[in-house]
């Protein structure tokens, strides 16, 4: 009896016992996951463009004559204006030429006075005075050529610009054609960059921005704006791509001619479909979200992306405006899942993030 009394207090014991775990169970609450959708507007993205620097007149300064290279009278990287005599060949064998010429123009001139004179005189013919006066420009314009010949003896800057490094020293023998140096005038600067045909056809569809920004090698920005003054004529059938050409004033001579550095470009995009870059993972270097399907299920999706801005990706393809996104918790969810979600409006995400793209 007293067996069945303390199976029954036991029993009873027991019972209480897991009715009141029962109780104290807490109810799992499924997590609500925030959800958008991409935002359609138009926009403007910069895009970067590699790029090659040039002085608008980079020349090369030949010697003219044949000669010892007799004096320097600049160095290398000085700014000499134009006008400025840079190099001097020695002048000896041209000197004696012109003086060679100068005294066969004074003794044919004075044959020609004297037979100008027996002419009106009528005591020589016509003819030959005008033979005399032949004889006198042919010595003229031997004259002329001498002095010339010597001229070229001097090498003057034909511009302002900077000094290259020499290639010939004091004393050097050098021969008609010979590279004494290079002269750049880097008042303005030419800069190339190639533009892929699609977006050449954008660029010419909406009139293009004809100011550009320079990013320099030291990713800073070139405190200058340049303009785009000229197209070329055919795109390159390798690589599919036409050069432009921009310039950009340099009055501080900071820009050298062979720099290299990169052009940004402002781009307008008309109805582009924009997302937080915070809704996107990478797997194998392409971009992936999560898109909500009707059933609330989670289905990974590949996208193209168009262009980078602060923040938010511009889609090219693989996303529709409708299409809802998982916004935050990529990492707490799995392929196929069903969750709960909160909707917010995509203009009302896009304004929260710290950007710009207007």
């Amino acid at each position: 009896m007293k067996q069945v009394l303390m199976f029954i207090s036991l029993c009873a014991i027991w019972g209480c016992s897991s009715f009141a775990n029962k109780e104290e169970e807490p109810k799992e609450e499924q997590t609500r996951f925030l959800v958008t959708s991409p935002l359609q507007k138009d926009t403007t993205v910069i895009k970067d463009y590699v790029c090659q620097i040039h002085s608008i007149q980079h020349i090369e300064l030949r010697a003219l004559e044949k000669g010892y290279l007799q004096k320097i009278y600049v160095d290398e990287g000085q700014f000499v204006p134009k006008g400025q005599l840079m190099f001097q060949i020695m002048p000896m064998l041209y000197q004696a030429e012109r003086q060679k010429a100068e005294a066969e123009v004074n003794f044919v001139g004075i044959e020609y006075q004297n037979t100008k004179k027996l002419a009106d005189s009528n005591v020589v013919s016509r003819n030959e005075l005008a033979l005399a006066k032949a004889k006198l420009d042919k010595a003229k314009a031997e004259l002329t050529l001498a002095q010339t010949h010597l001229q070229f003896t001097q090498i003057r800057a034909p511009f302002s610009g900077i000094m290259d490094h020499f290639q010939v020293r004091l004393g050097s023998l050098v021969d008609e054609g010979d590279l004494l140096t290079t002269l750049s005038d880097n008042s303005k600067m030419w800069v190339y960059y190639n533009v892929p045909e699609a977006e050449y056809l954008d660029y010419k569809a909406t009139n293009g921005q004809t100011k550009v920004n320079l990013l320099m090698a030291n990713n800073k920005l070139f405190e200058y704006p340049g303009v785009v003054e000229t197209i070329e004529a055919d795109f390159n059938n390798e690589t599919g791509n036409i050069a432009f050409r921009a310039t950009f004033p340099n009055p501080k001579r900071l820009l050298r001619h062979g720099e290299t550095g990169s052009i940004q470009m402002t781009v307008p995009l008309k109805n582009a479909l924009i997302i937080p870059q915070k809704a996107t993972f990478e797997v194998l270097e392409k971009k992936y979200v999560y898109v909500v399907d009707k059933d609330n299920m989670i289905r990974s999706r590949d996208i193209t992306i168009a262009a980078e801005l602060p923040h938010i990706f511009v889609v090219k393809a693989g996303l529709n405006k409708g299409d809802k996104i998982l916004l935050e918790g990529l990492r707490q969810v799995r392929e196929n899942q069903k969750i709960q979600y909160k909707f917010l409006q995509p203009d009302s995400v896009i304004n929260q993030l710290d950007l710009y793209a207007e």
